[in-house]
């Protein structure tokens, strides 16, 4: 199957890329990518295992929070309030219609904060979402 990136109208500013296998599978090849490329992992979140726990089964999600200072620290510099949307998070979660990734856009994610458009950073992660999602997305 093919990775498919869509966008909603809804949800204008989240990317979702189709995945196969399941969600632990898929984010199992996020982390592989993500540490592969550099990147560190700080903390996979499991929301599934969480609800389960308090008896509100949601089903397979979870979250991967990461980052490279090398990437990230310049979103920082320009404007302070982009540590409040650093690390990047990806989120891995099954539906009706199959298993997918999830991520905010950048350019989106940014887009209330003194950081240009076309900044440098900006295309620098979307670039990195872009392909550790692909790699994860499996196929």
């Amino acid at each position: 199957m093919a990775a498919a990136m869509t966008s909603s109208a809804a949800y204008a500013d989240v990317m979702k890329v189709a995945a196969t296998g399941s969600v632990a599978e898929v984010m199992d090849r996020l982390e592989a990518a993500v540490t592969g490329a550099g990147a560190t992992v700080f903390v996979r979140v499991d929301h599934g295992a969480g609800a389960e726990k308090v008896g509100m089964p949601i089903g397979a999600s979870q979250l991967l929070i990461f980052g490279n200072p090398a990437l990230g620290t310049p979103a920082i510099k320009a404007d302070p309030l982009a540590g409040l949307y650093l690390p990047l998070k990806v989120l891995a979660y099954e539906d009706a219609d199959g298993v997918w990734l999830a991520y905010e856009a950048p350019a989106e994610m940014f887009d209330d904060l003194a950081i240009p458009k076309d900044a440098e950073v900006i295309g620098k992660m979307t670039g990195a979402l872009g392909k550790l999602t692909a790699a994860a997305a499996g196929g």
